[in-house]
């Protein structure tokens, strides 16, 4: 197994850079044709969410279609998926960034009742109190 970086990924979503999409294409396939799973970490998604916005002015619409089809897609190994499902999910009817939602959903996954935030666009979120 390898692992993907978010350099690696936004290069091959969004075809910005020929040479270097080129490249990261042909890592994918690569692996793909092997059978070989690749690992992406959940601060990696939340790396490329916050590029896609900010770098790329993706919408939130187009942001979350393109989460939903990193976490659908079978070659790629991402742990906390579960968690990461949900964080998606308050992501694409929320208001909050991706990364907030998943520490959100992290903190859940432990134990924790909610977590504290001064972030007004979380504050009708049931998993967070804002301060």
């Amino acid at each position: 197994m390898i692992g993907l970086d978010t350099n690696l990924l936004v290069r091959y979503l969004t075809q910005d850079d020929l040479a270097q999409a080129k490249k990261a294409g042909e890592v994918i396939e690569k692996a793909a044709a092997k059978g070989e799973k690749l690992l992406i970490q959940p601060v990696v998604l939340c790396e490329l969410v916050w590029m896609l916005e900010t770098a790329y002015d993706y919408a939130r619409k187009e942001v979350a279609a393109v989460l939903e089809k990193i976490l659908r897609t079978a070659q790629f190994e991402i742990p906390e998926k579960e968690t990461l499902w949900r964080a998606w999910g308050d992501y694409r009817s929320g208001k909050g960034d991706f990364a907030d939602y998943l520490i959100g959903r992290a903190n859940e996954h432990m134990g924790v009742e909610h977590t504290i935030t001064f972030d007004q666009t979380l504050k009708s979120h049931k998993q967070f109190r804002v301060v």
